[in-house]
């Protein structure tokens, strides 16, 4: 480096009286030297440049970083005629009505969620980011479905602050049903990332923007039985241990149960979480067992059919969408308002969580046989040791603190319900014609 600064220091600043050396050798290192402080030159033009356009651009219109799972800004919004779909798909059309902005709306259990607060004439309003955690068509196909039916659906992320807090200066939300998280136990393994962007840091953020709301809303929020995780008691009840999660998914969930107590007990927001135990049903999701056995079994697959240790059974309380939808809709229903205001809490605010199952836990071989029934079509079975990935060898719900504070009552067996999926599943795939997510 010296040798360089020695040969640059012997040209003189008036170059005009300066005879060049003639030396190819000089000339080619001054032209070296020249083209190199140039690159240097654009380089970091272009670096600033970026970075003036990173930290300038509005939220409302960035460039997509990501627009799959971990998508931390938002698409197009705002505007007069933005704001009017806004307010009209919030609107309350019955008496006694709620105005809910539904998170996740474009997901399985969001989707039936917003169609049944619909129905029955309250105000709705879905916010879902359609990432490619499966197939988006199956999310698109979905929102038009609750577009048929009066609800709008924004495109944004939960984590978009200026967003969300658009929204509730639009509508005064006076409830939230939060179903937006990064679903799925065995995806953890390959991008924990986004269990952590979604389920920790976006609740934390819907949070902090219903704290400051005025009026705060209540909120019901999608927990898991993933919680309860190694617990070896049966039937899981509210009151068991939920310290030892088997996935980061559970431990995300878990974490969301503590962050809600904490906004609870400091900002006065009601919160009420819902321990789902294993969702099944038309419109559902592709990497759910049922749902992706049914495709493979069509497509003449072999299936794997996990079993514990020593030929254990492993066994799911699945539960039908309908049933669940009933539980989220009591809950809503049920939820005290929060008692705090611009973000100071002002009394005790109601705190719970219930699980919502359906109790009566079936083998997942058994799930193949009937599905087999009904699609009649012969599964080519594959048994396997249940991996380390997160899955835990069975599922069995206590939903005695579920009937007595919400009227929760599961009435859809496993036979008819699958029933139910099958028939959708084959209309919406057009018999194998159309590929399946």
């Amino acid at each position: 480096m010296s040798k360089q600064m020695s040969h640059l220091d012997n040209i003189p600043s008036t170059p005009g009286k300066f005879k060049m050396d003639k030396s190819p050798y000089i000339h080619n290192r001054l032209r070296w030297h020249s083209s190199l402080a140039k690159l240097t030159f654009w380089s970091f033009m272009f670096l600033g440049l970026i970075l003036i356009f990173f930290f300038r651009s509005p939220s409302s219109n960035p460039l997509p970083q990501d627009p799959s799972r971990r998508s931390l800004r938002t698409y197009n919004w705002g505007g007069p005629a933005w704001e009017k779909r806004v307010r009209s798909s919030a609107r309350i059309r019955s008496r006694n009505g709620i105005s809910v902005l539904v998170t996740g709306a474009a997901g399985f259990v969001g989707t039936h969620v917003s169609a049944a607060l619909k129905r029955r004439g309250d105000g709705v309003l879905g916010l879902d980011n359609f990432n490619d955690y499966y197939d988006p068509t199956l999310k698109r196909a979905r929102q038009a479905l609750l577009e048929r039916s009066g609800v709008f659906i924004v495109e944004g992320d939960i984590n978009d602050s200026a967003l969300l807090r658009k929204l509730f200066e639009v509508v005064a939300f006076t409830h939230v049903m939060h179903l937006a998280a990064q679903a799925g136990v065995r995806y953890a393994m390959e991008n924990p990332g986004s269990y952590v962007h979604s389920n920790i840091a976006g609740f934390v953020n819907l949070l902090e923007v219903c704290k400051s709301a005025n009026p705060q809303p209540a909120i019901v929020w999608a927990s898991s039985s993933s919680v309860y995780g190694l617990n070896t008691k049966v039937p899981f009840s509210e009151r068991d241990r939920t310290d030892q999660p088997a996935s980061l998914y559970a431990a995300t969930k878990k974490a969301g149960e503590e962050i809600a107590h904490t906004y609870n007990h400091i900002y006065g927001l009601s919160l009420t979480g819902l321990r789902f135990f294993t969702v099944y049903g038309p419109w559902g999701r592709p990497d759910m067992a049922y749902f992706f056995f049914t495709r493979d079994i069509l497509k003449g697959k072999s299936i794997s059919i996990f079993e514990a240790a020593n030929h254990g059974t492993v066994a799911r309380d699945f539960t039908y969408i309908d049933d669940i939808v009933k539980g989220c809709l009591a809950a809503l229903d049920t939820a005290e308002k929060s008692t705090g205001s611009g973000g100071k809490k002002k009394g005790p605010a109601q705190l719970r969580v219930f699980n919502l199952g359906n109790t009566s836990p079936v083998p997942v071989s058994d799930l193949v046989s009937i599905l087999e029934r009904l699609l009649k079509v012969n599964a080519k079975r594959n048994i396997m040791k249940l991996p380390r990935n997160g899955d835990v060898q069975f599922t069995h719900a206590n939903i005695s603190l579920a009937q007595r504070e919400l009227g929760y009552k599961p009435s859809t067996d496993l036979q008819t319900g699958l029933k139910k999926f099958v028939r959708w599943y084959l209309s919406y795939y057009s018999g194998g014609k159309k590929a399946a997510g």
